[in-house]
């Protein structure tokens, strides 16, 4: 079955599509450096998708027509609906783009729909200011096509993915309401009591532990996108830091190294804990090694989210005191769905399409 692949990204939904069992025929992406990567993918893979590199709105979905799409599936930009930080809705253009999943559903008329986002999209205002109107706006859209949409937040960590990240999926089937989400096969509280139990949270320690000592920036790689671009002053600070933990609560550690630090400041100089999942992955703020005094890589990025190692991210690598237009390696990781759990919820799709 054919898919169509919107706001790709690095392509975390593709690959868990694909290995569902879909065929993905086009991906429309519109940052430089994710574009890159895609391609990459594809080279890697051998793969016949057409890469569409622009803004969405500038495509007539009627191109895809002659392809018989059966799914249509993407991660609209969620800044603008994100509960960090301002929360300008649908006066923000970024979030007027997800309407462009209904325009492209209206033309092509996909079997299923499969859409990800922040958890605040369920609460974010209209242009009028009502609580949750932007979710309500959409689903009606959705509805008018004759879809049944059906949404639940879900936690990554409770389907096997090492790391505990929170966000809502939305699956709309063509004409027919048999669609159910998986039940999760993790919990972090284990009952021995239960007829089907679940198994423990996958811990990040298993992830990257195998991984070669990184390189420094500008060395050749040894392993693809396993890099350190930690600034000494960055792993002087971590260094006061024990496992688990983060720097604002550290007693002992001199005025110096706290700076203008808060306790507020939880996500800031924090180390991941080796028998735990990885804390939600995000671009601004990236999470210390377990036992190293530096930032996780790209790679590390991307073993927490389940990706391959066959995929290569394409672009810069940001050192955290600097700034990139585009988005970086970290910031395209942090931004995917993971893989796996996209494969998961694509299966279930496929047995009511």
């Amino acid at each position: 079955m054919k898919a169509l692949s919107i706001f790709s990204g690095c392509g975390g939904l593709d690959i868990g599509v694909e290995a569902a069992g879909f065929e993905n025929v086009a991906n429309i992406e519109f940052d430089k450096y994710a574009v890159q990567t895609l391609e990459r993918w594809r080279e890697v893979n051998n793969g016949n998708n057409k890469i569409f590199g622009t803004d969405i709105r500038k495509i007539d979905p009627k191109i895809f027509k002659t392809e018989k799409i059966t799914l249509l599936h993407g991660g609209p930009p969620c800044q603008t609906f994100s509960l960090i930080g301002k929360r300008d809705s649908l006066d923000d253009p970024r979030g007027q783009l997800l309407f462009e999943v209904a325009r492209f559903a209206g033309i092509l008329k996909p079997k299923a729909i499969f859409i990800e986002n922040v958890k605040g999209l369920l609460s974010a205002p209209d242009e009028n200011g009502k609580h949750g109107g932007a979710f309500e706006l959409f689903i009606k859209e959705l509805t008018k096509l004759n879809y049944v949409p059906k949404w639940t937040v879900i936690n990554t960590a409770d389907y096997g993915i090492p790391q505990k990240r929170e966000r809502v999926f939305i699956v709309a089937t063509y004409g027919k309401n048999g669609f159910m989400f998986p039940a999760p096969t993790h919990s972090e509280k284990q009952n021995d009591t239960s007829l089907f139990p679940l198994h423990p949270y996958e811990n990040s320690w298993k992830y990257i532990s195998n991984l070669p000592s990184p390189t420094a920036k500008g060395e050749a790689e040894v392993f693809p996108n396993h890099i350190d671009v930690t600034p000494e002053r960055d792993a002087e600070r971590i260094s006061y830091v024990p496992e688990g933990s983060y720097l604002s609560c550290q007693e002992n550690a001199p005025a110096s190294i706290l700076m203008n630090l808060t306790k507020k400041d939880t996500t800031k100089y924090r180390r991941l804990c080796k028998s735990e999942p990885s804390l939600t992955l995000r671009g601004g703020e990236i999470f210390y090694h377990p036992t190293e005094n530096r930032y996780l890589t790209p790679r590390e990025y991307m073993r927490l989210h389940t990706f391959p190692d066959s995929l290569i991210l394409q672009g810069p690598i940001r050192r955290r005191s600097g700034s990139v237009k585009n988005l970086d390696q970290h910031r395209q990781v942090a931004n995917a769905v993971p893989p796996k759990l996209a494969e998961i919820i694509a299966k279930e799709i496929l047995k009511v399409i």
